[in-house]
């Protein structure tokens, strides 16, 4: 019995355009760009950490806010 392929999920591309905002004559991007992979590669925000989808780098909001007191 030959069982029928899984249906994929289609996926939304992504717009980069939106994750910049203007501020006066400037652009300014919302997202934070990844350390390990440079430019152009940003960190998805979810509730309590940013995460790339590239190379898998995580950081954690409570480590950044402890790093930012210090």
């Amino acid at each position: 019995m030959i069982m029928p392929a899984k249906p994929h999920r289609k996926r939304k591309p992504v717009v980069v355009g939106k994750f910049y905002s203007k501020k006066g004559d400037n652009a300014e991007c919302s997202r934070r760009a990844c350390p390990t992979c440079g430019k152009g590669v940003y960190m998805a925000k979810h509730k309590m950490r940013a995460t790339c989808g590239k190379c898998g780098y995580t950081e954690f909001e409570s480590a950044a806010k402890n790093a930012e007191k210090q």
